[in-house]
């Protein structure tokens, strides 16, 4: 890797890049070739001063210095700590715009990553609040003890003072929190369910939890390396989706965006068959796909490696005699599931994807159905490669906005096993 210059370069954008950067070209080296730059805070179209941040040998990355000649669709940020903190990409752009870069960014890594010529991308579903619709929010700690989050890749932490894309409820609350940096506290979690309750989860490497106090109401949580220690209130919230009421435990996953959340649930049960004999659902969290689902179903397993999100599921779930659960990591669990012969696998995994091995395990099953719930367009692009080689057929992808503002993209995809 060649060691970034301190010169700076004035180039024109041209292609949104997933990362929320657009790509440039530099000036052609000595062989004619001219590397990419991947610049932060900027808009296809726009003439830009940056410098080099980092060069490898087929791309480089940029900061932003002036904006020489900016998009007409270039907007001012609402937020004082846009570009400081690394939690937003988009703020500088409208939404209608986020969401067509979006939409443009899913299909390209499907065609670059998933070798699909044509990938039958649909129009995005956008989500009904912009801002403010964030249910849960994790700080850090700087070593003075004030709240933030980290700077755009580094780990520095950025103290903030607001917040644009929190619930009104966490918003209020989290200034008036007052934690001390004890050794070995992580993470500061807040979430807000159904009613505005609320709830804090400190995430510690100590496994003694601190003293605490408030003179609100709150539940909260310690989770150490031994486990979790209630402080206050309750151990769960629940959360309400499409009118059924979810139980969510401290340290269990659940969606940021509830009314997107309702959207994509929808969706899935608008694509699958209305009468299927087996759906393994796999990554089920705490439910929430499974709960909708059981009721089309002869047999509904479910996979979850989070216990406390497994307890969750065996509460939200409990009315249903036809729904199995297995407590494990979806990779050692495949492998006692080959004889289930499932007509739909929906899979739901974490921003890496499904690893090659895991998802060669799904494809032995022969599934006549696969639905992909994805949160990175990169590992779900190579992903559709696997698949597409693995004899399924993409039927159809759709883009959520789960995270306006930000450069993550939700996606559904529909997938059916060639003839």
């Amino acid at each position: 890797m060649n060691q970034p210059t301190k010169a700076t370069n004035e180039l024109t954008l041209a292609t949104p890049a997933y990362g929320g950067e657009t790509i440039g070209r530099l000036p052609p080296d000595e062989n004619g070739r001219r590397k990419a730059v991947f610049v932060p805070y900027t808009l296809p179209g726009e003439r830009v001063r940056v410098r080099l941040t980092e060069e490898k040998r087929g791309y480089a990355r940029a900061e932003l210095l002036a904006v020489l000649e900016a998009s007409p669709e270039r907007i001012a940020p609402r937020c004082p700590h846009y570009t400081v903190c690394g939690g937003c990409h988009y703020q500088h752009a409208p939404y209608e715009t986020q969401l067509r870069l979006k939409e443009s960014i899913l299909r390209d890594q499907l065609t670059r990553l998933g070798g699909l010529e044509t990938p039958p991308v649909r129009p995005i579903v956008p989500s009904p609040h912009p801002w403010e619709y964030r249910n849960h929010v994790q700080f850090h700690l700087t070593p003075q003890g004030e709240l933030g989050f980290k700077a755009a890749r580094s780990e520095e932490i950025v103290p903030i003072r607001e917040c644009p894309l929190l619930h009104p409820a966490l918003a209020e609350v989290w200034p008036n929190l007052e934690i001390e940096p004890l050794p070995g506290l992580e993470r500061i979690a807040l979430r807000v369910g159904d009613g505005d309750d609320l709830m804090l989860v400190l995430e510690s490497a100590d496994p003694q939890p601190p003293e605490f106090a408030v003179d609100f109401s709150i539940s909260a949580m310690h989770i150490g390396p031994e486990g979790r220690t209630l402080l206050a209130g309750y151990p769960d919230q629940e959360i309400t989706v499409l009118k059924r009421t979810f139980r969510v435990s401290a340290g269990a996953f659940f969606q940021v965006n509830v009314p997107v959340a309702e959207r994509m649930v929808a969706h899935l049960l608008d694509l699958l068959p209305e009468n299927a004999f087996t759906i393994l659902d796999l990554y089920s969290g705490v439910g929430l796909f499974s709960a909708f689902l059981a009721p089309r179903a002869a047999r509904l397993i479910a996979v979850e490696e989070n216990p406390w999100a497994c307890e969750d599921f065996a509460l939200n779930l409990d009315e249903y005699d036809h729904v199995e659960l297995y407590e494990a990591p979806v990779e050692m669990a495949l492998p006692a599931l080959q004889d289930t012969r499932p007509d739909v696998v929906l899979l739901d995994p974490p921003r890496a994807g499904v690893g090659r091995r895991t998802l060669e395990q799904i494809l032995a099953l022969k599934a006549e159905t696969i639905a992909y719930v994805s949160c990175n367009p990169a590992t779900l692009g190579r992903d559709a490669r696997r698949l597409h080689e693995g004899g399924y057929r993409l039927e159809q992808v759709t883009p959520f906005d789960m995270f306006p503002q930000t450069y993550h993209i939700e996606s559904i995809s529909l997938w059916r096993r060639a003839s």
